[in-house]
């Protein structure tokens, strides 16, 4: 699970951005100045921080410099004020999205999962390269799959399509879904896309080709 680390004085706001991160899967820790963030991001590691500008202690700016001297965190920063000069300031001291309040939640939530997608994999999860099921083997670094020890040579779409299957194994996942997370749109009359790269993909995984089930009228799941 991915660690969201937020960082805001007003508890409404916190509240708010930890019951969305919490709906998209996220473990959320908050604190409430900029000086709490450093001490936090000392002691845990995080994936992705949510922060504000203005807090007491330390402002959000002066605690992100901080924190990426130390370590190397992407950073949302909040704020109320939304010049250019803020925003060319915050990219200066290592920010990586900047978003004005008031702000969409929602849109907070595309922006983090932006971000978090386009993440290489951080040595803290190294444990997790190596994802088994079966004879299925998925190495989450070198972007392989072996199928009883045999390579399988899969296409970048294919192997996008089953890292998220086995990653939610047994869950159900619409077709729909499957666009938005592999390729980044919503369905407009091209489900067959999806199954399409399903029947490919199962064309190269020999006897596990049924490992991916079909749910009709609704999408796939995979289950062992």
């Amino acid at each position: 699970m991915q660690k969201i680390l937020i960082a805001d004085d007003e508890p409404n706001i916190v509240t708010l951005i930890s019951r969305y991160a919490q709906r998209e899967g996220y473990d959320v820790t908050a604190v409430s100045d900029g000086r709490q963030a450093i001490e936090a991001c000392t002691r845990e590691d995080f994936d992705l921080i949510v922060m504000d500008v203005m807090m007491p202690d330390t402002d959000g700016f002066t605690a992100c410099k901080k924190i990426k001297e130390f370590k190397d965190i992407p950073v949302i920063m909040l704020s109320a004020r939304g010049t250019e000069f803020d925003k060319l300031f915050g990219f200066e001291v290592g920010v990586d999205d900047y978003v004005t309040k008031p702000f969409s939640p929602m849109e907070l939530m595309a922006r983090i999962k932006v971000i978090l997608s386009h993440r290489p994999v951080s040595e803290k999860t190294a444990e997790q390269r190596i994802i088994s099921v079966g004879g299925i083997i998925i190495d989450t670094f070198g972007m392989s799959v072996e199928v009883d020890g045999e390579k399988a040579d899969l296409t970048a779409k294919e192997y996008s399509i089953l890292l998220l299957l086995v990653q939610n194994k047994g869950v159900v996942l619409s077709r729909d879904r499957i666009l938005n997370e592999v390729w980044g749109y919503d369905s407009f009359g091209v489900d067959r896309t999806v199954d399409w790269q399903i029947k490919l993909l199962r064309s190269k995984l020999g006897e596990y080709r049924d490992c991916i089930k079909t749910i009709r009228g609704v999408g796939y799941k995979f289950e062992t």
